[in-house]
């Protein structure tokens, strides 16, 4: 389930784009050479940057972990970028298998290997929409098939709100998502910040002004805000590996916030 025949001119390969960056520093090969280009470069200013995104990765399936083992069984992921195994959905219904997933993200590219890779899998669905729109993701068609809002909804937003800028006012986007959702519902977030970076990132945010969404890095404070409306559980907000790490992980303190919380 998902949206389909994305124009060709939608499709812009010759700028980097931060989900294919993102592929690249996982190890996948979903990305253009201007995409390697960029994220080496980032590498250059921020070589633990693809360890950052590796942990950032763990730290989501060990949130939706939390979020299936809690009983919530339906999941709204935005700005999921190119689809990498386990994904989402794979580690949800792992723990309950009707768990319904819809994602979102607003680069054709991604829609194009979700359709690839989600057709066929039940209670699963992709749609074309973008994050600084949060009411037409809660009117897509596709989201409301899968998505009963009358019953708790996990939210996730992963990497993704550090591409918003303030202008663009990152803080209600988030409320008007949270006031969708019923209690007992969850918000999952992660976002980039100088705070525990331990490098100079200034270069950094430089290379993704160049990409077709720039970088916005924030304070645990301005972090904290997000989650407004919302009971942050243990341990609270706190760097990514610091969440609910596996027994004997290694606790490095890379430059993401990372934390959940249900709606009170």
């Amino acid at each position: 389930m998902s949206d389909r025949g994305f124009p060709a001119d939608q499709i812009d390969t010759g700028r980097p784009h931060p989900a294919r960056m993102y592929d690249y520093w996982l190890g996948g090969r979903d990305n253009y050479e201007v995409d390697r280009d960029a994220a080496e470069r980032v590498l250059s200013t921020l070589p633990r940057m693809r360890d950052a995104i590796r942990e950032n990765r763990a730290f989501l399936r060990r949130a939706v972990r939390a979020v299936a083992e809690s009983g919530v069984h339906q999941i709204i992921d935005i700005g999921t970028g190119i689809p990498t195994s386990p994904n989402t959905h794979e580690v949800a219904q792992g723990i309950a298998p009707r768990t319904r997933v819809a994602y979102i993200d607003n680069d054709p590219i991604v829609g194009v290997h979700a359709n690839a890779r989600l057709t066929g899998t039940p209670n699963t669905g992709f749609a074309l929409a973008d994050l600084r729109d949060p009411r037409g993701i809660l009117n897509h068609p596709i989201v409301n098939s899968l998505i009963d809002f009358e019953q708790p909804v996990a939210l996730l937003l992963v990497a993704v709100l550090h591409f918003v800028t303030d202008q663009e006012q990152p803080e209600q986007i988030v409320a008007v998502l949270r006031d969708a959702l019923p209690p007992g519902s969850w918000l999952v977030l992660t976002h980039g910040t100088n705070d525990t970076a331990g490098n100079d990132t200034s270069d950094a945010v430089k290379i993704y002004q160049e990409t077709t969404a720039t970088l916005n890095l924030r304070p645990r404070d301005r972090v904290l805000g997000f989650f407004d409306g919302f009971d942050l559980v243990e341990p609270g907000l706190v760097t990514i590996s610091e969440w609910r790490p596996e027994p004997g992980a290694e606790i490095t303190r890379y430059g993401i916030y990372g934390g959940a919380a249900r709606k009170l």
